[in-house]
């Protein structure tokens, strides 16, 4: 007796406390979700759904108590038969498989034991057990069970089995399935149904012999189980569509605020991406991309893994060769086996053999340069060769020959009226490249900066309508190469209003401009949009461009233009939700005040007006000319949650959520976005936008961005952009509640986008430069026309201190009367031109010949 005291207050001795079961949590992977609820990813070793014990259907109880621990309900934790029967059946084998052990030991050992072998191990899994069984009640300790136990393939639980297996909610399961899950946790991978299926089918009417035995099962139902085929799949948690630029955002954030226990503590992040804008955006951007790269030409194939006369190799090889590549946003490896004028034969990576016949190469031009392709292919085997590794793509159902494209791309899609992102895609594919181009790389911004630059010069006291000169530019400083500005095409019109060099991105009227209000004003003024002060050049340059911005600032910096003055704050993470239940996190953006009747927050701070007389000067700028590379800014923390949230705080130690505490975390009311430019003055560039689409009110001309209008609403507007050599090109625009920014280009900065032969454009002439209007134009078109679909157009409210004066379109002053040069324009009541446009008048002489003529 003393001995055996003895021994168990040793083998007792650090001993955890059992009551902690009663507050265990299970290790369930991190969902991520989009606003609407579809899955996006899971994060997380263990897939695991967690079940009540009501909801665990009996026959699955009746499978395992029979399997693992038939007088589960009759022994106080250890079962003393059940130990006789293991040494009985040792001692007689040689063999100590049989442990004996009840489902509460193997709970004990599971939670709080290490999985050695030893009777010291075995000893303290005893006391454990039946420690449990007076602090838990059966139906919770075999709950614990089924909850934790793994049935193999990474499936945790019987809830998460029943799917793994059969696609299934445990509650659906019959008698057959229960029984062969029931078989599994004893040796996952040796019984595993997918792997080893007659081992599976052996030990699953084993299980039913076992119910019979017991009577759990009548004669004829165990006759039926048996004689039924296992029907098991692999089925994994079905992602709902692709957004992984998204994902990866999300699972950073939540290991960083919580570790490793991110990937078990069951949390659900819920985005703010939907699944048809997301959709909408993988598609427009990834088909464009693929366009763009068909324009440029066929680089060749991957690797030649054979050379002509040379032994072919065979399909072991070919398949072996083929593993080593996945196939990306569908396009997929394969390996050329036979070629000739006509066709090619190659096998894909499942084994398959493919045609290629002449329409599917016909796109396939050399590429000899980011601006030169080579003539039109006339035959298959000039293009493809046996023993070619090559990239191909189904369309439809015939398969054509594609490649990997070596441009990039991001679209960033935000609701301009709140911050919350709606659509982000950061490249191509996550897995050929996991940078994300939408909230890290910071690239030329090009004319898209035009419109800031604007609403600047509004706010210096310049409109629309002002004058300048659309003519060259050459700046000469001593000791110093002249600058020469040019317009993209060279083109040059004369003095133009500046609504016309805005919709026609007239690069020297916007240099004149910026002269007109100063660098340092510009430069200054930009940071209202939340452009990062280290990222803004502080010359004459900053009017064409040359300032580098993420996609993710340009959307923001729109927004605000879109939303009437307001600076959002683009948020990704709408709210966090805890596995036992309960928000610990809810987003409170800032939005914009669209119904405010006063906007005493906003103040231009600046009483001087613009200066047109030194237009022609060069502008004044600080001595801190261009931002340091070193030091530019990307701010992709915008869109999380503040990193001063108390998140660990929130969860009770029980594991429950704190709901007095997350309550203080939520604000009372809304809460307004700074207003960092006047209603009026937003007013004036959205309007101007539009008809960088539309054109000019008479039609006499269109802007960049004309080919938006095959979205036939007149509620969108937009500016395209385009950097030096075409290395960066944009296109950036609002519809209604939604603003979208697209990039495009090579990681590889050295690289243009270059030109492509026109005949691709079903034109016979010449080559078209890449830019904002070709290259990033059409993605924007195609993802706004999906999901502005069925969006009615939304009426633009003007201000009330807007008024509408018609103006001589050449001068821009005030037309003396209605007439083919009258034009209507919008101003900022108080900045309407005051003086008419004069009508020339000339005096008509007739000499002695008749000939009449101009005197003046």
């Amino acid at each position: 007796m003393i001995i055996g005291y003895a021994g168990y207050v040793y083998f007792s001795k650090d001993l955890p406390d059992v009551t902690r079961l009663k507050d265990v949590r299970l290790q369930t992977p991190m969902q991520v979700l989009s606003s609407d609820g579809e899955l996006i990813a899971t994060f997380g070793e263990h897939r695991r759904l967690p079940l009540k014990y009501e909801d665990i259907p009996p026959v699955v109880l009746n499978a395992v108590i029979a399997t693992e621990d038939s007088r589960f309900y009759e022994h106080f934790g250890v079962d003393p038969v059940g130990i006789l029967r293991a040494l009985y059946i040792a001692v007689k084998t040689h063999n100590f498989s049989q442990g004996g052990s009840t489902i509460t030991q193997q709970v004990a050992k599971n939670f709080f034991l290490t999985p050695e072998r030893s009777i010291g191990r075995k000893i303290r899994e005893m006391i454990l057990a039946i420690r449990m069984e007076k602090e838990l009640s059966k139906e919770e300790i075999i709950a614990l069970y089924l909850n934790m136990i793994n049935f193999g393939s990474r499936a945790y639980g019987i809830g998460s089995a029943a799917y793994t297996f059969y696609g299934k909610e445990a509650k659906d399961l019959t008698l057959s399935e229960a029984a062969l899950l029931a078989g599994l946790p004893n040796a996952p991978s040796a019984y595993n149904p997918i792997y080893h299926p007659n081992k599976a089918l052996h030990r699953r009417n084993w299980v039913l012999h076992r119910m019979l035995n017991q009577e759990f099962i009548t004669q004829a139902e165990y006759e039926q189980a048996v004689s039924e085929p296992l029907n098991v799949g692999y089925f994994v948690p079905k992602i709902s569509f692709s957004a992984p630029y998204v994902a990866e955002m999300a699972r950073q954030f939540m290991y960083d605020k919580f570790g490793d226990s991110a990937y078990t503590d069951g949390y659900k992040v819920y985005t703010t991406i939907t699944k048809a804008n997301q959709e909408a955006a993988n598609h427009a951007m990834n088909e464009n991309i693929i366009n763009y790269d068909i324009r440029h030409g066929y680089r060749g194939p991957e690797k030649t893994l054979w050379n002509s006369g040379e032994k072919a190799w065979n399909d072991d090889e070919i398949q072996k060769a083929l593993s080593s590549y996945s196939c990306y946003q569908e396009i997929c490896p394969a390996v050329v086996i036979e070629a000739n004028p006509e066709f090619a034969k190659a096998k894909i990576n499942n084994g398959t053999t493919i045609t290629l016949d002449r329409n599917s190469i016909k796109w396939a031009r050399a590429f000899i340069n980011d601006n030169q392709q080579g003539p039109l292919p006339t035959s298959v085997s000039a293009v493809v060769k046996t023993g070619q590794q090559i990239w191909v793509k189904q369309q439809n159902e015939s398969w054509m020959l594609s490649q990997i494209p070596a441009i990039n791309g991001a679209v960033v899609s935000i609701n301009p009226e709140n911050g919350e992102i709606k659509a982000l895609t950061g490249g191509f594919d996550y897995g050929l490249s996991k940078f994300n181009r939408a909230t890290q790389a910071i690239r030329q911004i090009g004319s898209t900066i035009k419109p800031f630059i604007y609403s600047a010069a509004l706010d210096k006291g310049l409109t629309l309508a002002t004058v300048l000169n659309d003519a060259p530019i050459m700046r000469s400083n001593a000791g110093s190469e002249a600058w020469r500005p040019k317009n993209s095409p060279p083109n040059y019109a004369g003095p133009l209003r500046l609504r016309i060099g805005l919709n026609m991105s007239k690069n020297v009227m916007m240099v004149r401009t910026i002269r007109a209000i100063g660098v340092d004003y510009a430069a200054n003024y930009l940071e209202r949009f939340g452009f990062p002060h280290d990222n803004i050049s502080r010359n004459e340059s900053l009017a064409l461009g040359s300032a580098s911005f993420t996609p993710l600032q340009v959307a923001r910096a729109y927004s605000v233009i879109a939303n009437g003055g307001y600076l959002i704050t683009p948020y990704l993470i709408d709210r966090i939700e805890y596995s036992e239940g309960g928000v610990i996190y809810q987003h409170q953006p800032e939005i914009a005040c669209t119904n405010c009747v006063t906007e005493s927050s906003y103040s231009n701070g600046n009483a001087d007006t613009a200066n047109l007389d030194n237009v022609e000067n060069v502008a004044q700028s600080s001595e801190l000319d261009e931002p340091e590379q070193d030091k530019l800014r990307a701010d992709d923390g915008i869109l999380l949650p503040k990193s001063d949230i108390p998140f660990k705080q929130l969860i009770n130690p029980d594991g429950t959520v704190n709901i007095d505490k997350t309550k203080q975390l939520q604000s009372q009311g809304p809460t307004y976005a700074p207003h960092v430019i006047s209603s009026e003055n937003a007013f004036l560039i959205r309007d101007a936008l539009k008809s960088t689409i539309w054109g000019d009110r008479d039609n006499q001309w269109r802007g960049t961005a004309w080919r938006s209008r095959s979205l036939g609403r007149h509620d969108i507007g937009g500016k395209t952009g385009t950097t030096n050599l075409s290395k960066d090109v944009w296109f950036a625009g609002y519809g209604p509640n939604l603003l979208t920014t697209v990039w495009l280009g090579f990681d590889d900065h050295r690289r243009e986008l270059g030109k492509a032969r026109r005949d691709i454009f079903n034109d016979k002439s010449a080559s078209v430069s890449e830019g904002g209007a070709i290259s990033a134009g059409p993605i924007w078109n195609d993802y706004m026309k999906v999901v502005l679909k069925n969006v009615p157009e939304k009426k633009e409210i003007i201000p009330p201190s807007i008024i509408s004066v018609l103006i001589d379109k050449k001068t821009g002053l005030l037309a003396p009367q209605p007439n083919s040069n009258a034009i209507p324009e919008y101003f900022i009541k108080g900045t309407e031109p005051t003086k008419y446009a004069t009508k020339e008048v000339g005096t008509k002489v007739t000499d002695a010949q008749g000939v009449t003529s101009e005197l003046f």
